[in-house]
């Protein structure tokens, strides 16, 4: 859906000198690179800011920097905004809701009225959206299009895939983007470029450095970096932990939605083409093992189904939302999980790339969902429980009622003017104070909460390597710095999502709440660097923390 239509083609006050075109092409199809024919006779449009990435951080962005009088375009390559809040990830990760607010706590408002106005306030369905903080992505994704249209000068350009940035030397000027269905280039050139996506593909090709994968324990003095097998039911380091640094990046899903009236879902009546039975049978050894049993932690309401535990249907995890949905997400804790290492070559690859890795870890995740549904050495009664769920009628239509959005927990990671690590989200003996900081902007709570990044090794008895399970024993409230978004040499741009931490500490802030409050953040810095025709590494962070705190933001913790 595109609630605005680009705006007329016109060359702002923001853009001065030459412009060049650098970094490599990552559209699908790219016929061209930077500098061909068909690039330079591309419409020049004109916007005071421009957001790559249609995240929930990307939207929160574009429109804080609307309401204070920009003029934004906000691309996305898939052909609906919201990322993974409109894409099956339906439960708002927030362990303190006093430590969110801001235009998430909008969102949440109106998904909570959304549901008391349609159903009212004693029905099952606004009992179970949480006030707002459980929801249905069609409820998200309507909610996401009618705060933009409430915006006129924010231009919506779904179905685009960035190109390359527009520079003049270190500076970001701009993007080039391709329109997927019609192969149309335009070059878009604004003021401040809003990195918004999950992979930081804009900073990456405008030469800011980055890290990808995990930091040895030396790198930044972190307990929990590296290399680590760490028993998340006893809370302590197994052999095989060496802390040592390497490539690899926790592994990617999908986040399904899942029906559980049969007369509003599709049920699954063939498996993929490239199903394999035999990446799935390993789970009659986990369910042997004790490994699909409840928690030793449970704590009831925290989002399992107790009815699935010490059943193969464990092999999710599965939430009631409102009518008759769910929020599934695959559990990292079965040995089995067949996830892990999917995701190489993900991050550097040209979009052609991704769409296969899409498309192979789309069919791991159906072909689980035949597994348990239909294997017959999986127990009746196991099978009669995963049988109640199927892909919604009325849900992602236009996709085969699957989730477009594949769940990149981890990508590239900038390295900014400051790198967040787990000594800023923890607490403990000499750092009672840590996680404050002067140019806060924001603030988190998440636990330190990591995917496996391998497959099951040979010895592998109670966790895959890599799994840092909700650490919630030694995570506490913490500040975020403005500087994290703020590449070290590239001016002209801000990176809200894929921002500079440690891999330890971006398993903390990358959540959709916390992100939206950084897009918003770096929204309003936005408008403060052109304003004063400052570079965002330079904005008064003074005037751009009241600004936030005017709007709700929160930017402190209590002690």
């Amino acid at each position: 859906m595109r609630p605005h239509s680009i705006s007329p083609t016109v060359t702002r006050r923001y853009f001065l000198g030459e412009i060049s075109c650098v970094g490599a092409a990552l559209a699908v199809g790219a016929r061209t690179s930077c500098g061909a024919d068909s690039e330079d006779d591309a419409p020049i449009r004109g916007f005071d800011v421009i957001v790559v990435g249609g995240t929930p951080g990307g939207i929160a962005a574009s429109i804080a920097a609307a309401r204070l009088g920009c003029s934004v375009a906000l691309v996305e390559y898939h052909d609906h905004i919201g990322g993974m809040s409109t894409s099956g990830l339906g439960k708002s990760d927030i362990e303190n809701r006093a430590m969110i607010g801001g235009l998430f706590k909008e969102f949440i408002d109106r998904v909570r009225e959304h549901y008391v106005t349609t159903y009212g306030r004693e029905s099952k369905a606004y009992r179970l959206c949480r006030d707002g903080y459980y929801f249905e992505p069609s409820v998200a994704q309507a909610t996401f299009n009618s705060m933009l249209t409430e915006e006129p000068s924010v231009s919506v350009l779904t179905g685009h895939a960035f190109v390359s940035p527009i520079m003049t030397e270190h500076r970001a000027r701009g993007v080039v983007v391709r329109e997927r269905s019609s192969g149309v280039v335009s070059k878009l050139v604004g003021g401040i470029v809003i990195d918004a996506t999950y992979e930081g593909d804009v900073y990456a090709a405008a030469g800011a450095r980055y890290r990808s994968g995990r930091e040895s324990r030396e790198t930044f003095g972190e307990e929990h970096a590296g290399v680590v097998y760490f028993d998340y039911q006893e809370q302590k380091f197994l052999p095989g932990t060496t802390g040592e640094g390497d490539t690899r990046q926790p592994a990617y899903t999908y986040r399904l939605c899942l029906a559980t009236d049969p007369n509003n879902f599709v049920p699954i009546t063939a498996p993929p083409t490239d199903y394999d039975r035999a990446v799935y049978v390993g789970y009659f050894d986990d369910l042997k093992a004790g490994r699909l049993a409840a928690p030793k932690t449970f704590k009831p309401g925290r989002g399992y189904n107790a009815a699935h535990f010490d059943t193969v249907v464990r092999a999710l995890s599965v939430t009631p939302i409102p009518n008759k949905k769910t929020d599934v997400n695959m559990n990292p804790r079965p040995l089995t999980f067949p996830f892990a290492e999917e995701n190489e070559g993900y991050v550097e690859g040209d979009w052609e790339v991704r769409e296969r890795i899409c498309a192979r870890i789309r069919n791991l995740t159906l072909g689980l969902l035949w597994f348990i549904q239909n294997d017959a050495e999986v127990p009746d009664a196991h099978r009669a429980i995963a049988n109640e769920y199927g892909l919604p009628l009325d849900e992602f239509a236009d996709n085969g009622h699957f989730p477009f959005q594949l769940y990149v927990r981890e990508a590239r990671r900038l390295v900014g003017l400051y790198t967040l690590t787990e000594n800023d989200v923890t607490r403990g003996p000499g750092r009672l104070a840590a996680g404050r900081f002067p140019d806060a902007v924001a603030a988190a709570a998440f636990p330190i909460d990591s995917f496996p990044v391998r497959k099951r090794q040979p010895g592998d008895k109670v966790v895959l390597e890599g799994y840092l399970g909700m650490l919630d024993y030694i995570t506490r409230p913490y500040q975020i710095p403005y500087r994290i978004m703020i590449p070290e040499k590239v001016d002209g741009v801000i990176v809200p999502v894929a921002a500079s931490t440690s891999h330890v500490a971006f398993s903390s802030i990358r959540m959709e709440p916390t992100w939206m409050a950084l897009g918003q953040a770096a929204g309003v810095a936005a408008h403060v660097a052109l304003k004063r025709s400052a570079q965002p590494r330079s904005v008064s962070i003074v005037e751009v923390q009241k600004i936030l705190r005017r709007q709700g933001q929160v930017l402190d913790f209590p002690t």
